[in-house]
């Protein structure tokens, strides 16, 4: 039996799925990822971009910080793929629990999904640092310079930058799940971006499923690895699934 047929086999054979996903679930939706060879850490800056999404930076330098943020990390306007999609399905048919992601673009939610737990935050939620007022991800992008509310205090995004710890909820829900899945399906990360990464090592069942182009350093923990593109096996999952 071929891979694809044991994962669709275990899929079909499972109630408590959980998704662990990271930025090459988005990439198939046109989103840059941070490692790849085109990604955000191979292009040239001012500064290292790993320098410039730091909490320290940030503080230091608000203008560069947010323009660096409007332009390569505040993905609007994109549309959820094949991955997205068929997740948002097994979660509506009572098979899918959970998705834990890595990722900052909201796109499981556009898909449908409804128990999302977003490790390093979301780039839709912004928030005045004084008063604490909401805005929406439009209010960042379209204001020239440091975002202001009217109270005078800096509105920024609810992502967890370098040096900043994640959300204590969020990790309690994502742990809970992932201890209580039947199946956990780990895709689109290279699993070295920690804590995030530790969270699997939580899942203690026998169907842990590895499915990234690259190796990982926990390929040889898994039960079955596919270095394959996620949309593709996506797609082989579930074949009537609509791809636009």
């Amino acid at each position: 039996m071929v891979k694809r047929d044991i994962l669709k086999q275990w899929v079909e054979e499972s109630s408590r799925i959980v998704f662990f996903g990271g930025a090459g679930v988005s990439t198939e939706s046109g989103i840059k990822d941070f490692r790849s060879v085109d990604g955000l850490y191979s292009q040239k800056f001012d500064y290292p971009p790993e320098t410039i999404i730091s909490h320290s930076f940030y503080v230091k330098k608000p203008e560069y910080f947010f323009r660096f943020y409007r332009e390569k990390m505040l993905p609007l306007g994109y549309e959820p793929n094949v991955t997205h999609k068929v997740l948002a399905k097994w979660e509506r048919e009572g098979k899918l629990s959970a998705v834990v992601t890595q990722n900052i673009d909201g796109l499981h939610q556009k898909a449908g999904s409804k128990r999302v737990y977003e490790l390093h935050g979301s780039v839709l939620r912004n928030y005045c640092t004084r008063c604490g007022k909401a805005f929406p991800a439009e209010f960042i992008r379209d204001c020239p310079g440091v975002p202001k509310c009217g109270c005078g205090g800096t509105v920024k995004p609810d992502v967890v930058l370098y040096e900043e710890g994640l959300d204590q909820n969020t990790i309690e829900g994502a742990v809970r799940a992932i201890a209580q899945a039947d199946l956990l399906i780990v895709g689109g990360t290279s699993l070295t971006v920690y804590p995030a990464a530790g969270l699997i090592r939580y899942y203690g069942g026998h169907r842990l499923v590895l499915i990234n182009r690259d190796e990982t350093p926990y390929d040889d923990q898994a039960d079955l690895v596919l270095h394959e593109s996620l949309g593709d096996v996506f797609r082989y999952l579930e074949p009537d699934s609509i791809d636009n």
